[in-house]
């Protein structure tokens, strides 16, 4: 059984979460308006990675006896200068995730919930390889200043983006590998 406490702290998760995808989906959006298609792809790809969190974390409330609340979900900010401004938003905001898992996971370790405490471990794994992916962005354009080339090259790079093993699980229905 879940505690009270943790169960509304992941149920704000869920609906961090599903924002989570809101934003990633809000930058899509600019990205094909402004005709970066690889951007545009790498974001989405993005946006389903963030529902399948929201849907761990969905399902793990039930798992445990809880109940899920679900939120409205506020509108995402939607418009950048450039690229660069909205991998940038991508970094501060998977800063901002990690932060919120580490602080659950300080919870589920208060209220002695050892396994709310493996399934948070997956989430701060996670958030890891999240945030090195799009730091790694960020530095790639930020060497490339200004050199419409080289962005190009990396919106056809950024393309080529899949969905993990995990989501694509989720998404089509199919078992999911173990992780």
């Amino acid at each position: 059984m879940i505690s009270k406490k943790l169960e509304e702290a992941i149920n704000d998760q869920i609906n961090f979460e599903f924002y989570s995808s809101y934003i990633y989906l809000a930058m899509s959006a600019w990205f094909k308006d402004q005709n970066y298609n690889g951007f545009a792809h790498w974001m989405e790809v993005q946006a389903r990675e963030e529902t399948f969190h929201a849907m761990k974390f969905f399902n793990f409330i039930f798992d445990r006896g809880g109940r899920v609340e679900l939120k409205t979900i506020k509108q995402p900010v939607g418009d950048w200068k450039q690229p660069v401004d909205v991998f940038k938003s991508a970094f501060e905001h998977e800063q901002m995730v990690t932060s919120r898992i580490s602080n659950l996971m300080d919870l589920a370790l208060q209220e002695r919930d050892h396994v709310a405490a493996a399934l948070l471990q997956w989430f701060i794994n996670e958030q890891i390889e999240e945030e090195a992916s799009v730091r790694n962005i960020v530095d790639q354009m930020r060497m490339m200043g200004d050199s419409k080339d080289s962005i190009f090259m990396l919106d056809r790079e950024l393309n080529a983006r899949q969905v993990g093993a995990l989501v694509a699980a989720y998404l089509t229905g199919q078992p999911a590998p173990n992780a």
